[in-house]
């Protein structure tokens, strides 16, 4: 697709008319005064930056363990790709980039430990009480978990953030009350009793360019990842045609590159091609759509910052590559199931003595709760922790802990 370059907001200047105005904000939960030197969504950012959970994401894994070398990306480093990549989408289609920063800096603050791996497992002992999920984990941080302010719990982010937090990958349930994808996990409805996000529209642009740097950027850095750890080889990336043709224009432009430079040729086209792909999808749909405000957006029906059919296709192929070179790889699967076996036994563990969790703030008052808010309580406490703080909880306890290597 053609990008309308005259369109293209590369400055600080002025916004869109469908950009998410922070001074028009819905404000917060708990009502505070305004800042002299920021604008709401700023501040959410740096509320959002100061936070333990945010701290955590450092020795949190994304695809490969933390211990297994110090290159690999972790989720804080996934986390900061994703808020670069979602402020140049923003600045491009004259958005609030500190919105976007801020919705893309918080959207994976409640995975667990070991990934998905760690999320499959606290889901399954938790689906008796009403599951697990990391989106509404995240929401509970924001709102509850976090102790910081001395006025309430959580950081009383705008009703934009939360908004984004919640809905950036489309609405949560159609308008008559039906869960888009499943049951709405618990969390989200109890939240939305006390400050309605109205999870049956969809979002800000601003959430919505968040969601799908989240896609650029994990599909560019497992690649980069995998080509590092050996499970990919560039004659495995020949599988998917559009990394192909990326591959054939640095071996003409540079043909005796080495290796690393040329691994990173590659990953900086694909971010490249798939930020510009995303750019102009957005600006033909604004161009029919035509919003005059935020709430066109959120009223539109449909999702505006994706990607093209053709571009949609390369991302269904590279994600079908990862899961059959890295994420089912059977060397990924003995360490996965040994991650599992660590969440799974913590909780077991905490669920018959609170007390083992002992730097939980609520570890006096746990063992009396009854069985469903104490695994709530076990459940939090668990998602919390970083690998190597599972890994570590789990020697305390166990004699034998898997080795995740």
């Amino acid at each position: 697709m053609t990008i309308d370059t005259h369109a293209l907001g590369f400055g600080y200047g002025e916004k869109a008319v469908y950009a998410t105005n922070p001074w028009e904000s819905r404000g917060r939960l708990y009502e505070e005064g305004s800042s002299p030197t920021r604008s709401e969504f700023q501040r959410d950012r740096d509320r959002i930056v100061h936070t333990t959970a945010f701290r955590r994401l450092k020795h949190k894994t994304q695809v490969f363990i933390a211990q297994d070398g110090d290159h690999y990306r972790t989720r804080l480093t996934h986390t900061i790709e994703v808020a670069q990549i979602a402020r140049a989408l923003a600045r491009a289609l004259k958005l609030d980039e500190d919105l976007a920063e801020g919705v893309a800096l918080v959207h994976d603050f409640g995975h667990t430990p070991f990934g998905h791996t760690g999320e499959d497992a606290l889901h399954e002992v938790l689906l008796p009480y009403g599951g697990f999920d990391h989106n509404a984990q995240s929401l509970r941080i924001v709102t509850k978990l976090e102790r910081r302010y001395a006025d309430f719990d959580g950081l009383n982010l705008t009703w934009e953030t939360l908004e984004g937090l919640v809905k950036h990958n489309g609405p949560l349930m159609t308008p008559d009350g039906k869960g888009t994808r499943g049951p709405v996990p618990q969390p989200i409805l109890d939240y939305c009793e006390i400050h309605d996000l109205e999870i049956a529209s969809f979002a800000s642009l601003e959430a919505q360019v968040a969601a799908i740097a989240d896609d650029i950027a994990y599909n560019t850095h497992d690649i980069d990842d995998g080509l590092r750890s050996g499970y990919l080889t560039f004659d495995m990336l020949e599988e998917v045609p559009f990394l192909s043709r990326l591959m054939a224009e640095v071996r003409a432009r540079y043909p005796h590159l080495e290796p690393s430079r040329f691994t990173h040729e590659i990953m900086r086209r694909q971010i490249t091609r798939m930020v510009e792909d995303v750019i102009a999808v957005s600006q033909q749909a604004l161009a029919e759509i035509r919003p005059g405000n935020v709430a066109d957006i959120r009223a539109a029906g449909r999702i505006i910052a994706t990607f093209s059919s053709d571009m949609a296709e390369t991302d269904r192929l590279i994600k079908q590559m990862l899961f059959k070179r890295i994420y089912r790889h059977p060397d990924i699967m003995r360490i996965r199931a040994g991650a599992a076996r660590i969440v799974t036994d913590l909780f077991h563990a905490y669920m018959e003595n609170p007390r083992e969790m002992q730097s939980h703030y609520w570890v006096d008052h746990i063992a009396g709760l009854a069985i469903a808010p104490k695994a709530r309580h076990v459940g939090d406490y668990l998602a919390g922790m970083t690998d190597t703080y599972a890994i570590s909880a789990h020697k305390r306890l166990f004699d034998q802990t898997p080795d995740l290597r």
